[in-house]
């Protein structure tokens, strides 16, 4: 039976109806009332859309929220050859826009995590998202003598979308449990008790993520863009608008990689399930590992075949982009629901400070002293930004071997969690007490 608040009934329901809290919680369905009239058409429209509050509908609306937040986080990655050559910029200045982003995001983080465990996370979710949308509107209007107003903006935006990610999985983490959890992670992640020794593997592990996706994201289509200037099949950017094709198919191979590595990582865990407990550090571990060979590829092929680099960047980001739901899964089942915000806050705060937050500048300073070592040349600007690229490989390796060590202690990790848990929610009568 469904009534609304003044006490009329609403068509169409049976008494077995229950409400559902985006809290997950259920109120029992209420019985028929002789005194109970029709709904007129404005309260059963009313009627309608509380019905769409469903932990289903707040997961999509979350998944869709996470695709904004990370399209906006890499715009300016699509744009680097133009903000470059506005602003007149080095390398290492570049890079330096990404740093500042991801290290006003990883301060913030705690913050909001922490704020996330003790007050309504709604209000705090609503607040960020306002404030990283002005500040994303007025940034576009800066002019390019004021280059430190755009970094500082970047540094702002870093802030707003700190909130969302800090407080949306935790919600769609307390709607949901076990495959379930797992599957609406996956399609959030299309767009992660603190201080368990798998907890401080798995966040090592999506450092060495976050390092590689976030020098990808500003610097490959730049390399990309140097190799066709080198095959002499592109001009160098000296024009007004930089000409560039690459940021474009880049982005558009991401958000595939992206989507096509949830979706196999979500359905690969699950059937590796049913043969170990240690499933989910496993299938990150294997999938690292593999990834890091074809990025490697990438820099060897690059000089001669665009396309051969494109076919290694899509196979190496959907090995690489496995990861993400399995890892914030891991998280889930080793920290309890009381604590998840705090946990994600911290586990993002440490990947941005190991991971993207220096990644990108370091990069671009790596190619910059490499360039003022040599004479400069369309070659040799090449080749000192692939070089420099290469040390992504290598960090994703050992994020393999951190996932790796994450699998010694997931089982045991997760133990402790559901016995705290379930010693929480223990009713005081059921506790024995004896005396010596």
């Amino acid at each position: 039976m469904c009534v609304e608040s003044d006490g009329c009934e609403i068509e169409g329901c049976s008494s077995s109806d229950e409400v559902r809290t985006l809290s997950g919680s259920m109120s029992p369905g209420l019985k028929s009332n002789p005194d109970l009239h029709p709904c007129r058409p404005g309260q059963k429209f009313r009627a309608a859309l509380l019905k769409c509050r469903s932990p289903a509908a707040a997961a999509g609306i979350l998944s869709f929220g996470n695709v904004l937040n990370y399209m906006d986080r890499y715009t300016v990655a699509g744009v680097v050859l133009d903000i470059q050559r506005n602003y007149d910029v080095s390398d290492s200045r570049i890079g330096l826009l990404q740093t500042v982003f991801i290290c006003s995001f990883m301060v913030a983080a705690p913050i909001f995590g922490y704020l996330g465990d003790r007050f309504n996370r709604k209000v705090i979710l609503s607040c960020g998202i306002f404030f990283w949308s002005i500040v994303t509107l007025l940034s576009s209007f800066i002019s390019k003598e004021y280059f430190w107003l755009f970094v500082l903006s970047r540094g702002l935006v870093g802030i707003g979308e700190s909130s969302y990610s800090s407080i949306s999985p935790t919600i769609i983490g307390d709607l949901f449990t076990s495959n379930t959890r797992t599957m609406m992670l996956s399609v959030f992640y299309l767009a992660i008790p603190l201080g368990s020794r798998s907890y401080v593997f798995s966040s090592l592990a999506s450092a060495a993520v976050s390092f590689a996706t976030g020098a990808f994201g500003i610097w490959i289509p730049g390399y990309l863009f140097r190799a066709r200037v080198v095959q002499k099949t592109a001009e160098a950017c000296t024009k007004e608008i930089c000409s560039s094709t690459d940021s474009m198919v880049f982005g558009a191979i991401t958000c595939v990689t992206g989507l096509l590595g949830v979706v196999i990582g979500a359905l690969t865990t699950r059937l590796c399930r049913q043969k170990t407990e240690r499933a989910d550090p496993l299938v990150c571990a294997v999938s690292m590992l593999g990834s890091a060979i074809f990025i490697c590829l990438i820099f060897v092929v690059a000089k001669k075949s665009i396309i051969g680099a494109y076919v290694c960047i899509f196979i190496g980001e959907t090995l690489l982009f496995l990861n993400w739901a399995i890892t914030a899964d891991i998280l889930m089942f080793v920290v309890i629901p009381t604590r998840r915000a705090t946990a994600v806050a911290f586990q993002s705060f440490t990947s941005h400070l190991l991971g993207d937050a220096g990644s990108p500048y370091l990069i671009g300073l790596i190619s910059d002293a490499l360039q003022q070592k040599y004479t400069t040349s369309a070659l040799w600007r090449f080749l000192s930004l692939g070089y420099a690229l290469m040390l992504c490989p290598f960090i994703i390796v050992l994020g393999g071997m951190f996932f790796l060590a994450t699998a010694l202690y997931f089982l045991d990790d997760k133990d402790k969690a559901e016995a705290q848990c379930n010693q929480a929610t223990q009713p005081p009568s059921s506790v024995k007490v004896t005396s010596k």
